[in-house]
């Protein structure tokens, strides 16, 4: 098949989420022997035109120049591009700034979109922008060929808001087949002996309730915080609380970091609450990470009984207070790496986008 994939920054992956999945769904498709093409930002760090097999089609982006509007440029310039092509797929990542452009969908070309989060809740939008993704979401909904919910939990409300059916496909993770302390060095780390959290400086992530918590418990271990800190609310977390327990590290792109940072914390805390399956909380997992997460359905859905649930700063303090006499610890590790290797592996998620893609094609 000839496979087009927007809605991302680009490849190899030095954003978030949907970027690191599509650097791993079109490594996996080429190995199967597809054609493969990935749209980047012309402001991405990697400005070759292939990568890994994969080719590499780098449009003009800009946000970094004009704010927010260039996400719907970028999506614009990215479309046209795709309307010369002839692509068999074209998988689109999330709708909130290409839904609008959806007369300009190529015609030809069976539109795929993964429908992400409910971003209309997100209160970093004013009520006017909100529902505008409200419209943008139904857009998706009603000229998209075939929708995709990477969680339960998506797919139910898509189904409910809108009586149409997606499919259910989540994301993946590798469990990783060594881990080093090494790196721990580099951060003032002793392994077991820190707290970790991993997210983009955004409100629905709940990072200033899991500070709170932690700095309102008896910790005796510092709260290490990876994401990028350079917007708006990263700005105000890190200088109202940055300081030598609540350390905000910045962005990391290197896995092999990650994953050892992952593996060794006494404790991860995943305050995602809005979105489906996030990247990040199924490579805790399969890192053998002791998880406490934010109280919603999304999270349910993935962890089930195999995690300590918060929904308020006391929540997040009294996890962290009776940590490690939580019982069954060890159990939710093996449980969740169990679920990692039956349910999450990148082989079954890549095979499952593959099948959806030429069942489409077929017309089933």
């Amino acid at each position: 098949m000839n496979i087009g994939i927007l809605g991302t920054r680009g490849i190899p992956n030095h954003y978030g989420g949907f970027e690191q999945f599509a650097q791993y769904l079109a490594k996996g498709l080429v190995a199967k022997g597809h054609i493969v093409f990935v749209y980047n930002s012309n402001s991405h760090p990697y400005q070759e035109s292939t990568w890994n097999g994969i080719h590499i089609i780098h449009c003009n982006d800009p946000e970094n120049s004009i704010g927010t509007v260039g996400q719907f440029i970028y999506d614009y310039n990215c479309l046209q591009d795709a309307r010369k092509r002839n692509f068999d797929i074209l998988l689109q990542l999330g709708y909130t700034s290409s839904s609008i452009w959806y007369r300009f969908w190529p015609k030809k070309a069976i539109t795929i979109v993964n429908m992400d989060g409910l971003e209309w809740k997100r209160s970093k939008y004013n009520k006017l922008t909100q529902k505008f993704l409200q419209w943008a979401e139904s857009l998706a909904v009603r000229h998209g060929h075939v929708l995709i919910a990477d969680s339960i939990g998506i797919r139910n409300y898509i189904q409910t808001k809108y009586q149409k059916e997606a499919v259910y496909i989540p994301y993946g993770a590798d469990i990783p087949e060594n881990f080093s302390d090494r790196c721990l060095a580099d951060f003032s780390l002793q392994a077991n002996q820190y707290y970790l959290l991993i997210a983009r400086m955004e409100p629905e992530n709940n990072i200033e309730m899991i500070i709170n918590g932690y700095l309102e418990s008896d910790h005796h271990y510092p709260l290490i915080i990876l994401g990028n800190t350079q917007n708006k609310y990263g700005q105000f977390l890190f200088k109202k609380y940055g300081s030598s327990s609540v350390r905000f590290q910045g962005s990391i792109y290197d896995l092999a970091i990650i994953n050892s940072l992952r593996h060794f914390s006494a404790l991860y805390l995943h305050g995602h609450s809005v979105g489906g399956t996030n990247p990040s909380l199924l490579e805790a997992m399969a890192c053998g990470c002791n998880i406490a997460a934010h109280d919603n359905v999304f999270n349910k859905s993935i962890l089930g009984n195999d995690a300590a649930y918060f929904r308020s700063s006391n929540g997040v303090k009294e996890i962290i207070n009776q940590y490690p006499d939580r019982e069954d610890l060890l159990l939710e590790q093996q449980n969740n790496l169990q679920k990692i290797r039956e349910e999450y592996r990148w082989d079954k998620i890549i095979s499952e986008y593959e099948r959806l893609f030429y069942d489409s094609i077929r017309g089933e």
